[in-house]
């Protein structure tokens, strides 16, 4: 055992401990909207596959997600990206071009972790979305909010 003491400021500390909340937050919410449930008004859970998911890394003004060995490494892929600074849904949808929406659906705030093709579809009451964040179909009626995505060096950057 060292004596060496390592101090954390309490940005770093709070910054940490938000981003274990808010994954755990997520993981829970993925587990209850994930499950099968017989009530009537619940989607069909055949037509959608869940979204693989990534951590992105908040640096204040944007969140950055690496592509290298996720879905996004190939055009049409699609990956749910956490963070502290929230849920986003990103698409590959060219060699270097992407879309980044905001992952909570407009109708009762679920977070959206599915896709059928190119739609994005919510778990909870089956709201479609397409790429951009535009309702295909509802219950929804408003469309998700959509970030300017750039890409560098294997790193998209999503700016709040």
């Amino acid at each position: 055992m060292s004596d060496t003491k390592t101090l954390v400021s309490r940005r770093q500390f709070c910054g940490g401990a938000c981003q274990v909340a808010s994954g755990a937050a997520i993981a829970t919410l993925l587990t209850a909207c994930g499950s099968s449930s017989s009530s009537p008004s619940s989607p069909s859970s055949s037509t959608a596959s869940l979204l693989g998911v990534s951590n992105g890394q908040f640096t204040g003004t944007a969140v950055r997600v690496g592509v290298d060995g996720t879905a996004l490494a190939q055009v049409g892929g699609a990956l749910l990206v956490q963070s502290v600074a929230g849920v986003f849904l990103v698409a590959r949808t060219a060699a270097s071009a992407f879309t980044a929406i905001d992952a909570v659906c407009t109708h009762e705030g679920c977070t959206v972790t599915g896709a059928d093709g190119d739609v994005y579809v919510c778990p909870c009451h089956g709201s479609r979305y397409n790429r951009n964040g535009q309702v295909v179909n509802g219950p929804a009626t408003a469309s998700l909010r959509r970030y300017t995505a750039t890409f560098a060096d294997s790193v998209v950057t999503i700016t709040l």
